[in-house]
C-alpha cells in the first residue's frame, strides 16, 4: 500500500519509510510519486493544526492516503519556543545551523537544570474519503551547550537525551525514544482501523 508524505524533506520520508514498512506500507514524496504539491502555509497555531492542514491539503490534490508530520522544540525557558516556528525560528526556513546559533544564543548563560525542553511531533492521516486522524508523540530533552554528533536534522546535535543528543544516535537507537517514534506507534496501533474500513 503507498502512502504519500507530505514533505520534500528525504530524512523525514526515511524516518517514516523505517516505521512504516513492518506494515507493508510504501512512503512516497510528491517526487518519489510524481505529482506535483501546493506548498501549504502553516497558519494553525498547534503542531496538531498544521499537520492537517499538510495532510488535507496533499490528499486533496494527489487523491492518495497522505500523511503529514509537523513537528518542532518547545524549550521551558523560552516559554514554548521555537515551538511551530522551529524550521523558520532564524526568518530562514529549513536553515539547521542558524536556528541552532540562534537558539544557543537565546540560552547563553542558562544553567542546564532549567535548558530542559522537549521534541513534539503531531502526525496526520488523511483518507480520500474524508476521514482522518491524529497523533501525538513527545520526547523530553535538555539544551546542551554546544552542538554534538553530525547525524539527524533540525535541532537534533543539541537535544540530549541522557549522556548523548539525537545527532549523536544511531538512526535506530533514536526511532526507539524520538517524538516522532512515539509519534509513529501510536500512528501504527491507529491505522488498522482506518485502512479496514477504506477497502
Amino acid at each position: 500500500m503507498d502512502f504519500l508524505i507530505a514533505t520534500h524533506n528525504m530524512k523525514k520520508q526515511a524516518e517514516l519509510q523505517r516505521i512504516l514498512e513492518p506494515l507493508g506500507i510504501r512512503v512516497l514524496t510528491a517526487d518519489m510519486a510524481g505529482i506535483d504539491l501546493s506548498d501549504v502555509e502553516e497558519t494553525g497555531t498547534t503542531f496538531e493544526e498544521n499537520a492537517f492542514l499538510k495532510a488535507d491539503s496533499g490528499c486533496k490534490e494527489s487523491g492518495m492516503v497522505c500523511v503529514a508530520d509537523d513537528s518542532g522544540l518547545s524549550v521551558d525557558y523560552l516559554d514554548g519556543a521555537p515551538g511551530v516556528y522551529s524550521a523558520r525560528y532564524s526568518g530562514d526556513h529549513g536553515n539547521d545551523k542558524k536556528n541552532i546559533e540562534k537558539l544557543l544564543g537565546e540560552l547563553s548563560g542558562v544553567p542546564t537544570e532549567k535548558r530542559t525542553a522537549r521534541f513534539v511531533s503531531a502526525v496526520c492521516c488523511c483518507f480520500p474519503d474524508g476521514r482522518h486522524f491524529t497523533v501525538r508523540g513527545e520526547c523530553e530533552g535538555v539544551i546542551a551547550f554546544e552542538e554534538h554528533g553530525s547525524g539527524g536534522f533540525g535541532y537534533d546535535p543539541v537535544f540530549l537525551v541522557g549522556e548523548k543528543t539525537f545527532g549523536e544516535l544511531s538512526a535506530e537507537e533514536k526511532d526507539k525514544i524520538s517524538h516522532r517514534g512515539n509519534a509513529l506507534r501510536k500512528f501504527v496501533e491507529e491505522l488498522p482501523k482506518y485502512i479496514g474500513e477504506s477497502k
